[in-house]
């Protein structure tokens, strides 16, 4: 008893799982950078907005000051009042100071110092108390009076952690029906994979029907598509072996017949020479049996194949049919046949073993239609990029209707009267396919029999 065979370990991972992990990391992962960038360019741009804001504040508040200012008093001899109006918003202070380092004016909030401790102009940033405030001065026309405004920046960062809460809290919200909805669109793709795996699991072994190739996504089509070819050949395959087991026992049945008949026959023979006779008989349908199986044998070795033969080697066929020649000789004159040979070097690429069979073949077929005293033709040449290899007849031929048909297996023509198998074309012709040969009939010797031409690719 055999050992059990162990089939290698499979690694057990999950397609679904794989893609389900990268696609949803990869949005999870896109959707968080996007919104980082999203905040980052509002916050830039709010801020860019409140300095605009801050500016055009402090351009009004400084021109209102100076209209008041010269319709008062001269510069020089005017002070502004403090304001202690508290409509205002609180988180903003100001200060207007002239060229002679004077205040002349500030909310109440503002302190009686200079923010900054110096004239500074444009934006800057500057820490009082612990606390960031944002800064912007300018001079009026004149460069008379001069303003600062001051912002605190938890204005602005209360402003930006809203954004920021309620971008945070729309992904809390989108996130669970972005996965959602990957999640449910990767299953159902795999659901019509795991349909079609299930219809080919319930197959019987004799059940070899197209799987169904309805709602499959494009990606798939080609590997169901594949899979229904696979069944289709493996359909031809089943019909051709379940009629070619038909076709072999019904030709096996007539000679072991005819062996069975022998021996009976045998067995109630009168004399020597009666049972001598029979004894011949016997070894004819023996000879006719062996004949058949040793052919049978012959396209189990070449079926199914459907591929060329990967041993295809450079040979001269012209030096493989010399080898051949003595034994074709001696079977042409126990025939009393005229065997002629006309070899020229013809080298191309043929598995040696099956190129014997099928000149053995063609040969045989040869000898067994040509009548006594007729004449064979065995030659071969090569002719541009093909090697051709004839062999020719003179027997009854073959008429053009029946050309195809006699690569059938089993197949023998009405009026043939001699013995066989009918399985040497077929073998022939399966031999040829493996090679890309092609076989042509053509008019035989003498004005009659069969001439058949194997070209080879050179």
């Amino acid at each position: 008893m055999s050992a059990p065979t162990t089939s290698a370990p499979v690694a057990n991972w999950s397609l679904r799982g794989i893609l389900l992990t990268v696609i949803l990391t990869l949005t999870l992962g896109l959707w968080g950078l996007s919104t980082l960038i999203v905040y980052l360019n509002a916050d830039r741009e709010s801020q860019e907005l409140f300095d605009q804001s801050l500016e055009e504040t402090a351009n009004l508040l400084l021109s209102l000051a100076d209209h008041q200012l010269q319709e008062r008093m001269a510069i020089n001899s005017a002070k502004l009042a403090q304001t202690n109006d508290n409509r205002h918003n609180p988180y903003l202070k100001f200060e207007i100071w002239d060229n002679a380092n004077r205040l002349m004016y500030k909310n109440s909030d503002a302190p009686a110092a200079l923010f900054t401790g110096a004239r500074v102009d444009g934006f800057i940033w500057a820490t009082v108390n612990g606390q960031r405030w944002r800064i912007y001065s300018t001079w009026d026309d004149g460069r008379h009076l001069q303003i600062q405004v001051v912002e605190p920046n938890t204005h602005r960062t209360e402003i930006s952690s809203r954004f920021a809460y309620k971008i945070f809290w729309f992904a809390l919200l989108i996130m669970p029906l972005m996965a959602a909805s990957i999640w449910w669109t990767v299953n159902r793709v795999f659901r019509v994979l795991r349909r079609s795996a299930d219809e080919v699991a319930q197959r019987t072994p004799n059940d070899l029907r197209d799987v169904s190739m309805v709602g499959i996504p494009s990606e798939v089509h080609p590997l169901l598509l594949a899979i229904n070819r696979l069944f289709e050949r493996v359909r031809r395959t089943l019909e051709h072996e379940q009629r070619f087991t038909a076709d072999a026992a019904h030709e096996l049945r007539t000679p072991l017949a005819a062996i069975k008949t022998n021996l009976q026959v045998i067995q109630r023979a009168r004399s020597d020479a009666e049972r001598a006779e029979f004894i011949d008989g016997l070894s004819t349908s023996v000879d006719r049996a062996s004949r058949l199986v040793e052919q049978l044998m012959t396209l189990a070795r070449l079926d199914p194949q459907y591929e060329k033969y990967p041993d295809l080697k450079a040979l001269d066929i012209a030096e493989l049919i010399a080898a051949q020649l003595p034994g074709l000789r001696t079977q042409a004159g126990r025939l009393q046949l005229q065997l002629d040979v006309q070899l020229e070097p013809a080298p191309c690429l043929i598995q040696k073993d099956f190129f014997l069979i099928l000149l053995s073949n063609l040969v045989n077929n040869a000898f067994c239609y040509t009548p006594q005293h007729g004449r064979v033709l065995l030659s071969c040449r090569r002719e541009q990029d093909e090697v051709c290899l004839i062999v020719a007849d003179s027997g009854p031929g073959i008429s053009p209707d029946m050309h195809e048909r006699v690569f059938d297996r089993f197949f023998r023509l009405a009026d043939a009267n001699k013995p066989g198998s009918g399985l040497g074309l077929s073998i022939v012709k399966r031999i040829a396919d493996t090679h890309d040969a092609s076989i042509r009939f053509g008019p035989g010797l003498l004005g009659a029999g069969l001439a058949v031409e194997v070209r080879f690719p050179a």
